[in-house]
């Protein structure tokens, strides 16, 4: 039997990679200050994507790029601290899952 597809539709859906698994239940996939979800976009912007990325910081929050910025305007220049934790806000270098298994084989060889 012969079959011939006349028509596809693609779907995608995209996710930020924030280092654990997903989890429709979980809060911890929102973002601290906006509480809007990674995948959405922060209150300032239009539509999620590049334009709205998150940020890590050394303490392993996340938020939206432009949640954090805004919150750390607002603070005095010697209080720029983590809203969660209220640690000095320092931008992390992002490490995804694929990173850290290169680093960990390059460790051991």
């Amino acid at each position: 039997m012969k079959v011939t597809i006349k028509n596809w539709n693609a779907i995608a859906q995209w996710r930020w990679d924030i280092g654990k698994e997903f989890d429709e239940t979980d809060d911890e996939d929102l973002c601290g200050i906006c509480r809007v979800a990674y995948e959405g976009c922060c209150p300032r912007c239009k539509m999620p994507g590049d334009d709205c990325p998150v940020l890590w910081g050394e303490c392993g929050h996340v938020y939206h790029m432009h949640c954090i910025m805004q919150w750390i305007e607002q603070q005095p220049p010697n209080k720029q601290n983590c809203p969660m934790d209220r640690k000095p806000w320092i931008t992390a270098e992002r490490k995804t899952a694929n990173t850290a298994t290169q680093q960990t084989q390059a460790v051991q060889s």
